[in-house]
């Protein structure tokens, strides 16, 4: 049996809905498009909901539009892949890499209050990621946000379906932006639903909505009210910003269209699954990723261990073809972040993480047979 670290799951349903449109009269972008982005933002709780190409394509132009100042820094975490933090040197940005809290490896919110207090006037915004499916609990961040005049990119590539109760008890979607400017979400084929490559941002601001559509389109605008001179005709359009070829195709947005309607199904899959793993882990004492499971819903894109065995586990694992991963080096080890400014960093529990750190196999579509020979190898490494 060969188990992956993650995998997406197509269903026949999916493949009518995607060859229906092979068959219709739109690939690229047609009416498709906005059926997914209107029955996504509805799932989510926003009122706008924009697709794009991929989600590191997502990021970047959410970033264009929130900048406001390339002098001021934006602040980001160390453990998460590299697109969270390359949106911002993509447009010639700073960054500060702010080190995780050990138990939810998400930012850690009070270092972050200690260095705005520090320096309240050399920062424009956040890239918080609510790493793994774990909501960063953005209500907090946005109290800072507020007080010193900053934005809130939420990087929710790994959270979609995730949640958590606010301070008046209210239940906070993931991507609703009740507590962030913008939502970007991926779906990858390991994420929670798959469009081949694709991603989404999510707003509840109708001038960033417009920016999003205009700019991930060349920045051509079309509409005749928003004309710089009189249109010639029904074929005229401007290029009013430079933007870029970000858009979503029908035949991407087909797939996730269809995939959206079993959403609830796969997050509650994870969920069964991560609890199975945990009630194993906390028998042999080896840590996971902990939160306050009254008032978090975690998404479990990921299911990660801290081990100090990590090299062994991982190799006992792939001799027996279960494939476990590791997210992340930190981002600023990567060598072209130490060759641009970062060499000397090193933020100990963003290391700490790194050196223990073990995705297990976390796929909605596992099965019983599949997660027991999973935890069948894990009895025989730990207890044997």
């Amino acid at each position: 049996m060969k188990i992956p670290y993650g995998k997406q799951k197509i269903e026949v349903e999916d493949i009518e809905k995607v060859v229906e449109v092979l068959k219709s009269d739109f690939l690229t972008q047609g009416p498709i498009v906005n059926r997914f982005e209107e029955a996504f933002a509805k799932e989510v709780g926003a009122k706008y909901a924009v697709s794009f190409c991929n989600a590191t394509a997502a990021l970047h132009t959410s970033f264009k539009i929130l900048n406001r100042d390339l002098r001021k820094k934006v602040i980001v975490t160390p453990i998460t892949f590299a697109a969270s933090s390359n949106c911002v040197l993509y447009e010639g940005g700073n960054l500060e890499f702010v080190d995780i809290d050990p138990d939810s490896f998400n930012l850690d919110i009070q270092k972050i209050e200690e260095l705005l207090i520090k320096f309240p006037d050399k920062y424009q915004g956040i890239i918080p990621v609510d790493f793994a499916g774990l909501p960063v609990g953005s209500e907090k961040l946005s109290g800072l946000a507020q007080k010193y005049g900053l934005w809130i990119l939420e990087d929710a590539c790994h959270a979609i379906g995730g949640g958590y109760y606010d301070s008046k008890h209210n239940f906070v979607s993931v991507g609703s932006c009740a507590y962030s400017d913008l939502t970007t979400f991926s779906f990858h084929p390991v994420k929670h639903i798959a469009t081949g490559e694709g991603g989404m941002v999510t707003t509840n601001n109708s001038d960033i909505y417009r920016k999003l559509i205009k700019l991930r389109s060349h920045g051509m605008e079309r509409d005749t009210s928003k004309l710089t001179e009189p249109s010639h005709g029904g074929w005229y359009h401007e290029m009013q910003e430079l933007g870029f070829n970000y858009r979503m195709s029908d035949i991407n947005a087909a797939l996730g269209l269809s995939q959206l309607g079993r959403l609830t199904k796969n997050i509650n899959s994870r969920i069964l699954i991560a609890e199975k793993y945990r009630d194993f882990f906390d028998t042999v004492g080896v840590s996971t990723q902990k939160f306050d499971r009254e008032k978090f819903k975690n998404a479990y894109h990921l299911f990660v261990i801290q081990t100090e065995k990590r090299k062994e586990l991982y190799d006992f694992l792939r001799e027996r073809e279960i494939f476990s991963q590791v997210h992340y080096l930190p981002v600023y080890r990567h060598p072209y972040y130490r060759e641009n400014g970062f060499a000397d960093l090193n933020l100990s529990c963003a290391e700490n993480y790194y050196r223990q750190a073990l995705s297990l196999p976390m796929f909605h579509s596992m099965s019983s047979e599949e997660l027991d020979f999973v935890l069948t190898a894990l009895r025989e490494f730990y207890l044997s």
